[in-house]
Order: structure tokens, then sequence, then C-alpha cells
């Protein structure tokens, strides 16, 4: 089964990483959690990105504030698709994750979403499975389909209709 994980580096960042969760939940595409530090746990970094493939990961979802070394240290490591999200842990509101995420070398792409945005995160990770899953290309089908009726909902509410 195809599989996404949601990685950080604390579980201070859970409550922004948890709208990816939600999003994966909500279309159908089976994901995991875990707590992989680049800084304070290297070596669990290290083994946790060498064995994405093998362990039946399609994309890596990692989250990071601050220096924000987490996703680019696991791309580094895999061919596995990540995306990153800058999580707004410091004084600088998730500019410097951002500019940490963003900034990859040549060779060594990390999609990367707005500052805790993790929802778009969860939605881009299933639209990369979707390429070879209708399944989950139809739901990201009807979740568009959702969002295209509430905001026609909120514009007839607004017109007085």
């Amino acid at each position: 089964m195809t599989k996404v994980s949601i990685i950080m580096g604390s579980d201070s960042d859970l409550p922004i990483m948890n709208a990816a969760r939600d999003v994966l939940q909500e279309l159908g595409v089976a994901f995991e959690m875990a707590i992989v530090s680049a800084h304070r746990t290297p070596q669990r970094m290290y083994e946790y990105a060498l064995a994405a493939e093998a362990n039946g990961l399609s994309v890596i979802i990692a989250g990071a504030g601050g220096a924000a070394h987490l996703p680019g240290m696991v791309a580094s490591l895999t061919t596995v698709p990540v995306i990153g999200v800058p999580v707004s842990a410091t004084k600088l509101n998730g500019q410097d994750s951002l500019l940490s995420i963003v900034q990859m070398p040549a060779g060594i792409p990390v999609a990367t979403v707005a500052i805790d945005n993790a929802r778009n995160a969860g939605i881009l990770a299933a639209q990369i499975i979707g390429v070879s899953d209708a399944k989950v290309r139809s739901a990201i089908k009807a979740l568009r389909a959702t969002m295209q009726q509430q905001v026609e909902s909120k514009a007839d509410k607004l017109a007085g209709r």
C-alpha cells in the first residue's frame, strides 16, 4: 500500500503537522507519523531516510522550525519525494524555516509549502500518489468540488441569495 510519512523534529510541531494527517485521512491515503530530529537524533533521521523506500514510503512530509534542516537532510538521503513544511517556531515567525527549506542546492529538491501550511503538504502528497492511484485522484477531485461549493455558497450568502 502506498504510504506517506509525516515527520517532524519535535512534538511541538504536532499541532501544525496534524493538518497534513487530517487531509490524508479525509482523502483515504495511508500514512504514518514520527518524530525524527535532524539535530537531536541525527542517527535516527539517517536510518529513517535510508529505509524510506524499503519501508514503502511514496512521499515524506517533513515539518521543521528554526534552522529547519530536517526536510533537506532527509531529501539528501532518499529519492522519495520530500515536501517541507516551514513551522513558525521562532521569533522570526517561520521566515527562517522557509528560507532554510526552500534554498536547497541543485540536485536535492524539496517541495516547499507556505509557513504552517501542512494541509497543503498533505494535499500535494496525495496529488503525487494520485498520479498512479485513481482512487486517490478521485478523492482529490471530490475535495476540490467541495471547496468550490463552499466558496459559491459563501458568495451567494454575501449576495443575499
